[in-house]
C-alpha cells in the first residue's frame, strides 16, 4: 500500500476513493461545508507530506492513518473555536456566522470596530496584552502560554480575564 500511496497516480487515486466521504464525515464534526473542505485538503496534504512515516500495508491501515490524522485537525479547530468563541463572548462582540455577510459590510464592520480595539489593546498593560495575544490570537492552550511567558498557569488565566474584561469595559464604553 505504502508503494501505492508514494505514486502520484496511486496517490491520486486513493484521494478518489476517500476524498468524499472524509469530506461528508469532516462536514458533520464541524457543521461546516468550507471548513471541511478546508480540512479535507488539509487532511491530504499532511497526508502527502508525512507519507514516509506511514508503515501500513493494506488499504484499511491507510484509511485509519488517514483519518487520524482529520481527526486531529477537528481537535485543533475545535481548540481554536472556543478559544475564538469564549474571547468575543468576553470583548462582548456578537457570534455571528460571517460567512453570510457581503464583503463590503464586513469590511466596514471589521473597519468601524478597528480603532476603539487598538486603541483597548494599547491601553493593556504589557503582560496582559502578552498573554492575551498568546491565547486568544496565536491559540494556545493556557499550560503553552505560561511555558512561553515562564509563568505560572494560574497567573496566564488571571492575566487573560483581566485583558478581557478590560477590552470589554473599553469596548462597551465607547458603544
Amino acid at each position: 500500500m505504502r508503494s501505492e500511496l508514494s505514486d502520484p497516480h496511486g496517490f491520486h487515486r486513493f484521494y478518489e476513493r476517500h476524498a468524499l466521504r472524509l469530506r461528508a464525515w469532516l462536514r458533520r464534526e464541524t457543521g461546516s461545508t468550507e471548513v471541511a473542505n478546508d480540512l479535507t485538503a488539509e487532511t491530504f496534504a499532511q497526508a502527502l507530506v508525512s507519507l514516509r512515516r506511514f508503515r501500513g500495508t493494506s488499504e484499511a491501515e491507510a484509511v485509519a492513518w488517514l483519518y487520524g490524522i482529520a481527526h486531529n485537525l477537528v481537535r485543533q479547530y475545535h481548540r481554536r473555536e472556543r478559544v475564538e468563541t469564549s474571547a468575543r463572548r468576553r470583548v462582548g462582540m456578537p457570534l455571528r456566522d460571517y460567512a453570510a455577510y457581503d464583503e463590503a459590510e464586513e469590511l466596514a464592520d471589521a473597519q468601524s470596530l478597528a480603532p476603539a480595539l487598538a486603541e483597548a489593546l494599547s491601553a493593556l498593560p504589557d503582560h496582559e496584552r502578552a498573554a492575551l495575544d498568546l491565547r486568544v490570537v496565536d491559540g494556545l492552550r493556557f499550560d503553552e502560554v505560561a511555558e512561553r511567558l515562564a509563568i505560572a498557569s494560574p497567573a496566564v488565566r488571571m492575566r487573560v480575564t483581566r485583558a478581557l474584561r478590560a477590552l470589554r469595559a473599553r469596548l462597551e464604553g465607547a458603544a
